[in-house]
């Protein structure tokens, strides 16, 4: 993605995983100020780590100095096996969070997806509250609610949604938050994949980053 991107392989359940690891601007951040977790869109239906979405939120999170970690899902580049409907992938992402925490060990945590990458995320964060070791934030981007079973979440979730988006309707995610009462930021006029509006995305998320939770 830029010239502090590092591409590298880890071990997965049914084989290599590949990742790719954005870092803060060396002359900003004299060292990582938090580590993000990035899941792309669907595999099946060409999502990949390069995902102009994923990316931007990569770029979000290296803009406020954290490190931020992206893996292609099963079957995708690199990575090998087949799409395993969110189970394996949630496995996978959480190895890829236990082998950076070799490196990062104590750096404040946040996870983030788009579409299927959503439901993922949502799914890690449900294991790790399980665990007692909770991200510090989970930020979800046209969240995949309707087309997979997605947990509940925490309250302080950032939510972006696409007002025209016609894979995912507003309606249903709607319906998924009411009962949380979990409130959802909607960017007028945006479709599923914010063209053209992608740097609405990282305008939100960050002025919402040091809100308090």
């Amino acid at each position: 993605m830029n010239a502090q991107t590092e591409h590298f392989l880890i071990p997965g359940a049914v084989g290599p995983l590949q990742c790719a690891l954005d870092l803060p601007d060396p002359e900003i951040f004299a060292a990582p100020l938090g580590l993000a977790l990035v899941a792309h869109p669907h595999p099946l239906y060409g999502g990949t780590m390069d995902n102009k979405v994923a990316q931007t939120l990569a770029r979000t999170f290296t803009g406020l100095g954290y490190a931020a970690v992206r893996m292609n899902f099963r079957g995708v580049g690199q990575s090998a096996g087949t799409h395993d409907a969110g189970i394996g992938e949630t496995d996978d992402m959480a190895l890829l969070l236990a082998h950076m925490r070799t490196r990062y060990p104590t750096l404040p945590l946040a996870l983030a997806g788009f579409s299927f990458g959503t439901f993922v995320q949502a799914c890690l964060q449900q294991r790790l509250i399980q665990a007692g070791t909770p991200a510090e934030r989970l930020v979800l981007v046209g969240a995949a609610a309707g087309k997979w079973a997605m947990p509940e979440i925490p309250a302080n979730t950032i939510l972006i949604h696409g007002e025209q988006d016609d894979t995912i309707p507003l309606s249903a995610v709607l319906d998924w938050l009411r009962p949380q009462d979990i409130p959802v930021t909607v960017i007028p006029g945006a479709d599923h994949f914010f063209h053209r509006r992608l740097h609405h995305i990282k305008q939100l998320v960050t002025s919402m980053w040091d809100k308090p939770a």
